[in-house]
């Protein structure tokens, strides 16, 4: 099941949902829209190694906007921070943005119960397309979970993307074991 527009707002009141920036016309009869924050981001190295820390450099989307590559990995971010405490939170496009042939997501659309922070996106476009700073690129969607939460994300010792910032963060992957 996925939670009703009624049943977020009743869930926003009582602090198990947390959407800033919040705006009542982003609220969907099921879901959340989200918005790009300004900042984007690419990988310094053409070559990336799962083993080690890829760095990446940061450039904000200028107001005049920005135009995407195909064939270029980029990390965004959303200009909403969220925080979800009881339910697991989906991150999808919105149908407009898959028109423009802009991926917000690779693989990373499921949030964990506790999950804190601003959401990277993971773009890349299937031809040339401008973006701007503020536009709707997904949304989010809620479902219930069954059962107790033993650990929420939040609260893990090693939790790697847990608050991120208003910026993109770059893959954790380096700190796995493997």
């Amino acid at each position: 099941m996925i939670l009703s527009d009624k049943r977020i707002l009743e869930e926003m009141e009582k602090g198990t949902i947390k959407i800033v920036p919040y705006n009542r016309e982003c609220l969907g009869s099921n879901s959340y829209d989200i918005h790009l924050g300004k900042t984007l981001a690419t990988y310094r190295e053409h070559i990336l190694d799962a083993k080690k820390h890829n760095e990446i450099e940061t450039f904000d989307i200028p107001d005049e906007g920005f135009v995407l590559y195909p064939h270029i990995f980029y990390l965004g971010v959303t200009m909403e921070y969220t925080e979800t405490h009881a339910h697991v939170p989906f991150l999808e496009g919105k149908s407009s943005t898959g028109r423009l042939g802009i991926d917000i997501h690779a693989t990373a659309g499921k949030g964990d119960v506790g999950f804190c922070g601003n959401w990277t996106l993971e773009i890349s476009v299937k031809q040339p397309v401008k973006v701007y700073a503020g536009m709707p690129v997904g949304q989010l969607i809620y479902f219930p979970v069954e059962g107790e939460i033993e650990v929420k994300y939040n609260q893990k010792a090693n939790a790697k993307y847990s608050g991120q910032p208003n910026k993109p963060v770059e893959s954790m992957m380096w700190k796995n074991k493997f």
